[in-house]
């Protein structure tokens, strides 16, 4: 289930031209502190059948990092922890890393427009033929946060979406 790692996520090394300020980003990031529960989708392959996934997250945050850590489960027998850290460099700019795809730490590198954080994600070995795939992070209302993650299908060289996780506050477990 090496593709589940793509749930922190998500994605997406997109360079954006929103630049809000370091206290900023303090703001956005501490609003996502908390527990957070949630269903979705993921993709094995950009080319296989997407599995449910029912998935936990605690997110901690100061004013210049992010830490998601959770557990993801689908087909009942399947199980994948996950873990991002990402800091805060100012600018709306943003480093780390991921682990959750089972091919080793992925590093992220991205930038924050509004509510979302698009990162590029840059895996530790080949997954669906390179090592780079798109990651999302958007905030949804208050209470929502949806990961995403997105790659290019080797075969149509189209990008496809490889999760889509939707989360709602909770209470800590």
């Amino acid at each position: 289930m090496k593709r589940l790692a793509l749930l922190v996520p998500v994605i997406a090394m997109v360079t954006l031209t929103a630049q809000p300020s370091r206290a900023n980003e303090g703001v956005f990031l501490r609003s996502l502190a908390g527990a957070w529960a949630g269903t979705g989708t993921v993709k094995v392959r950009t080319d296989a059948r997407p599995i449910k996934v029912r998935c936990r997250f605690e997110s901690t945050a100061t004013t210049s990092s992010l830490d998601l850590n959770g557990k993801c489960t689908g087909l009942i027998l399947i199980s994948r922890a996950i873990n991002s850290h990402l800091v805060s460099g100012g600018h709306s700019r943003y480093t780390g890393t991921y682990t959750g795809a089972g091919t080793g730490v992925a590093g992220l590198m991205g930038t924050r427009r509004g509510d979302a954080i698009y990162l590029e994600v840059r895996w530790a070995k080949n997954v669906n033929g390179d090592r780079s795939a798109q990651m999302i992070l958007q905030k949804i209302g208050d209470n929502g946060l949806k990961l995403s993650t997105n790659d290019v299908d080797p075969k149509s060289g189209k990008l496809v979406s490889t999760s889509e996780i939707n989360l709602r506050r909770s209470a800590p477990r």
